[in-house]
């Protein structure tokens, strides 16, 4: 007997999208000053973790890769995320500096797509915001060589119990690990609407300022 499950008929899985109209008129002239409105709006809305997004990069080769993330600061120069620069997000920027985000706010139907260059922040930003977490990510960000293969969980179980032992409190930054700025060329604001009608903004930067676009859904 096959015991193989058998994978789900999608054909007929979705859902109705109904929102306030995307228009125009109704946006900031900035992108950054319209991804605070909506920012906001998702944090009343009590989405969890409003702040995860996807990033995606690729390697020199063109060889995509896609994760989540959490996003930890942003402005006008752009989006900051932290992660070991050695991992294959890490070298996927070393070889191509460019990358996406999307954060995706289903269930307030809405999505955010920034594209853009990236850029390691500096130094002491990097260590102003590591010196922030709490104990245990500072050490869990010694103990993993993050995207590495281990040979087991008591591997790496091992190695943090050795470096929380070396640094009982205040460990210091890694040199491997930091945080990067994603900065715009492109944001996309997307809000779902009725029969796949969705209401998409894009906001393209120019010199000097920004160009605000529609797109067909």
């Amino acid at each position: 007997m096959d015991a193989t499950p058998r994978p789900p008929v999608l054909a007929g899985l979705r859902r109705t999208y109904e929102g306030e109209p995307l228009l125009e008129s109704d946006v900031a002239s900035d992108p950054i000053a319209q991804f605070t409105v909506w920012f906001q709006e998702a944090l009343d809305a009590g989405l969890p973790e409003p702040n995860a997004m996807v990033l995606a990069t690729a390697s020199a080769g063109g060889r995509p890769s896609a994760r989540t993330v959490l996003l930890k600061g942003y402005d006008e120069r752009g989006f900051v995320f932290y992660t070991n620069y050695e991992s294959r997000k890490g070298r996927d920027l070393a070889e191509n500096a460019r990358a996406s985000l999307l954060f995706p706010w289903h269930p307030i139907r809405r999505q955010v797509r920034v594209e853009g260059a990236v850029y390691r922040i500096s130094h002491e930003e990097s260590a102003e915001y590591f010196n922030s977490r709490p104990y245990g990510s500072r050490i869990g960000a010694w103990a993993s060589r993050q995207s590495a293969v281990v040979r087991s969980r008591e591997e790496l179980d091992a190695r943090y119990e050795e470096l929380a032992a070396r640094w009982p409190e205040n460990p210091p930054v890694p040199d491997f690990w930091g945080g990067y700025r994603v900065v715009p060329v492109e944001i996309e604001f997307w809000q779902g609407q009725l029969d796949r009608m969705h209401d998409r903004l894009r906001y393209r930067r120019m010199r000097p300022g920004w160009a605000l676009e529609r797109l067909a859904p």
